[in-house]
């Protein structure tokens, strides 16, 4: 296997194609410590420099054990945490406020048992914060050195055009990367994210490459599915073949692996292979739980597509087409809350 690197956006970070994503690390995955911490030093053993975890994941617990395992290792590794996510109950306790912000950052430095962040992203958008606010807030971080540079998660393109403006009329640091959802059925970002990243020439970090599970090779077209254990037990809906939804899904899972036996590797390797060919991808994320699972993704890292396989995975699903909608993508206020697209009763009344 040889790891691949490219730069991270402008930055003139080197990070590896293929980046140890740390959420199954703690109780939300595996709880065994040591056994977290062997698995990231066997990925640092194979050539991947770059970690990205979250102080949310596990409640914390996912920092500490990466900060156990960067001992004696720190300045060989490109570090990524994020902040959002509320980190216990009661107001101010997330968010992407000054005050939350400059707070979270001195845990996350302790979890993590470091002095620095190369790369600290805000998890999800704000509406209840400005813009200007975060940025302000990121910038000071990155003069103060607790943090190198800072990025995104999961933005729609014109929460990104959006930040970039703001940083360049208040002459603030901007966003230098974006962290959203990819894989060979959620293929939406093609659309306008992907494109607005180039533009800026932000690096981009994509998660989910076996789409939640789905492109593990473990579920198939006219098979049952135990939806009483594992991802199926938590989002049935998203495997169910009974739910009419997901015939798409298993119908283009089918084509898949046909084209994956065709060019001699597996349903998962096509999958974390497939983010990492398109230009405006840095690296791609993959989440282990175990060993076994951290050597199958990385067979993936020296799997280079040709013309010929894109097209036929253009073909299967066309490209910026969603054919689920990708976990924790962050959704417009208007379309969550039903009273921002109605007037009120009274106006609607006087209208008719």
């Amino acid at each position: 296997m040889t790891m691949r690197y490219r730069a991270l956006g402008g930055t003139g970070i080197e990070v590896s194609v293929h980046c140890l994503g740390a959420m199954m690390f703690g109780a939300a995955g595996n709880p065994d410590h040591d056994e977290c911490v062997r698995i990231i030093h066997a990925a640092f053993d194979q050539g991947v420099n770059f970690v990205d975890t979250a102080d949310m994941y596990s409640a914390g617990e996912s920092e500490e054990i990466v900060g156990k395992a960067l001992r004696g290792r720190r300045d060989d590794v490109v570090l990524a945490t994020k902040v959002h996510f509320p980190m216990g109950e009661g107001p101010n306790r997330g968010g992407n406020s000054r005050r939350w912000i400059v707070k979270e950052v001195e845990e996350s430095l302790r979890r993590l048992r470091t002095d620095w962040i190369d790369l600290y992203q805000v998890h999800r958008p704000d509406h209840t914060t400005d813009i200007e606010e975060t940025l302000s807030a990121l910038s000071d971080l990155v003069h103060q050195g607790k943090i190198r540079a800072f990025g995104c998660s999961a933005f729609p393109a014109e929460e990104i055009v959006e930040a970039h403006h703001v940083s360049e009329r208040r002459g603030l640091l901007r966003f230098r990367t974006d962290q959203p959802p990819y894989n060979l059925l959620a293929r939406g970002i093609e659309a306008a994210v992907l494109p607005v990243c180039r533009r800026y020439g932000m690096g981009v970090l994509t998660y989910s490459p076996l789409a939640w599970g789905f492109l593990s090779g473990r579920y198939r077209k006219g098979r049952p599915v135990d939806l009483s254990s594992g991802r199926p037990a938590m989002r049935p809906d998203r495997f169910d073949p009974a739910i009419p939804a997901n015939a798409t899904k298993f119908d283009a899972l089918e084509q898949l692996i046909e084209l994956a036996s065709d060019i001699g590797c597996t349903l998962p390797e096509l999958a974390v292979a497939f983010p990492a060919a398109h230009p405006a991808v840095t690296s791609v994320i993959i989440g282990p739980r175990t060993m076994e699972q951290l050597e199958s993704l990385l067979k993936a890292a020296s799997l280079a597509l040709d013309d010929a396989t894109l097209d036929r995975i253009d073909e299967i699903v066309p490209p910026g087409t969603d054919l689920y909608r990708s976990d924790g993508v962050w959704q417009p206020r208007p379309l969550v809350e039903p009273a921002l697209r109605r007037r009120p009763a009274g106006d609607r009344a006087a209208a008719t």
